[in-house]
């Protein structure tokens, strides 16, 4: 009898000693991603991949979640809204606390109107577009710039570069976009602030996805001679519209292009020497001066394997977000989480972040924007002077002397 009692004994002991050694691993608390693997937007949500990877690896690093390994769910929306709105489904289905999605505003905005409609918390993580977050829902969050924000810091420079050199005139501007959710909201707000700061709108032009042929277009602007050409393209439309405005010989003062694929390294790449001088507004650089900003663009681009995006910061900045308020929420509960969203303030090295109700935004972040150029073949920051490390170059030369 005794020898069983120590038996048994001993069996206890060894298993709360395995127990206390080796304990078992926590569960992961699953977060959902949105983005676009595949389709026309697959560049974009390569660089969203390669920022969540560094935000995730740093927030595993440093303990997960009240202990918890961070894991990734991961759905391809393929540049659909139809695919967006099933990821959504899918992920809700399996109970994940917070989504993160997704890069296009035409895919994000039907996706946040479902998200409002499920009382699921949606963090959008790439998109612009000023009526996601305005009029907005409780629900729905953006910790990066909106549209009209792209608009306001390219006049903004306008306006320094007016001040600057009162005897170059800059009166007239020539509106170039795609028709899609987010070109047409820039270009939008483009016309408020031209109006509101005296510039001559000389020309508003829009083009329908698919076009490859600009000349006519660029013909048609050139025709009015303006100041400034205020462009809103993506990637392929960016390049196209830089080399063909070269063809036939237009020569603004200043070719500005409102981020998207004007602020891309394919950019430079596709375009060539009909890049540089163009101005771009964008939500970040690695040479902003933002503490930790360089470390996150030596990290980002090991991690895209090419130079990063802004695109890329957005989804880091995002993903560090979303972690930061499941760490301080109550619970799990949507309600909780939705809360603790609310209550962000928080420094990152792509900026600021905190949720604000402001001009018919809600939960919006008012994270201000930067002004980059392409000087010698690369992009350099050069707006505003306080967190600028370069100089703009104005006005743009004719093409045959640059």
């Amino acid at each position: 009898m005794r020898k069983t009692l120590l038996i048994a004994l001993a069996v206890v002991l060894a298993g709360s000693l395995a127990s206390t050694a080796f304990p078992a691993p926590a569960e992961p608390l699953r977060i959902g991603i949105i983005t676009s693997l595949t389709g026309r937007f697959a560049t974009f949500g390569k660089m969203q991949m390669a920022g969540y990877q560094v935000a995730l690896e740093e927030i595993n690093r440093a303990g997960g979640i009240k202990g918890r390994p961070v894991e990734l769910l991961i759905e391809d929306d393929a540049s659909t809204v139809p695919a967006a709105l099933s990821a959504a489904e899918r992920l809700i289905a399996k109970g994940v606390p917070i989504i993160l999605g997704t890069y296009s505003s035409g895919i994000s905005k039907p996706l946040a109107g479902y998200m409002d409609r499920q009382r699921r918390v949606l963090l959008v993580s790439g998109s612009a577009d000023d009526s996601i977050t305005r009029p907005g829902s409780e629900w729905v969050f953006r910790a990066k710039s909106v549209s009209s924000t792209y608009a306001s810091t390219l006049f903004d420079l306008f306006q320094f570069l007016r001040e600057q050199y009162p005897s170059i005139p800059l009166n007239t501007v020539a509106i170039l976009h795609g028709t899609g959710a987010f070109e047409t909201s820039v270009a939008d707000a483009a016309v408020v602030y031209a109006k509101a700061r005296k510039y001559q709108i000389v020309t508003r032009e829009a083009y329908d996805r698919g076009l490859t042929d600009f000349r006519p277009i660029l013909n048609r602007i050139r025709g009015f001679n303006p100041d400034i050409l205020f462009m809103v393209s993506y990637e392929e439309d960016a390049v196209a519209i830089m080399r063909q405005a070269k063809e036939v010989n237009i020569n603004p003062k200043i070719f500005a292009g409102a981020a998207a694929g004007f602020a891309i390294e394919p950019f430079i790449k596709g375009a060539g020497d009909a890049a540089e001088w163009v101005f771009s507004a964008t939500s970040w650089t690695p040479d902003v001066k933002y503490p930790g900003a360089r470390q996150l663009y030596e990290k980002l681009k090991k991690a895209a394997g090419m130079e990063p995006s802004y695109h890329a910061a957005e989804a880091y900045m995002a993903l560090i977000v979303a972690a930061d308020a499941l760490r301080r929420a109550k619970s799990l509960s949507q309600e909780d989480v939705r809360d603790a969203l609310k209550a962000t303030k928080l420094m990152t090295p792509v900026g600021p972040v905190e949720f604000k109700d402001f001009l018919g935004f809600k939960n919006q972040n008012p994270i201000p924007m930067v002004v980059e150029q392409v000087q010698g073949g690369k992009f350099v920051t050069v707006f505003p002077a306080s967190i600028a490390p370069g100089k703009p170059k104005y006005p743009t030369p004719p093409w045959d002397k640059r």
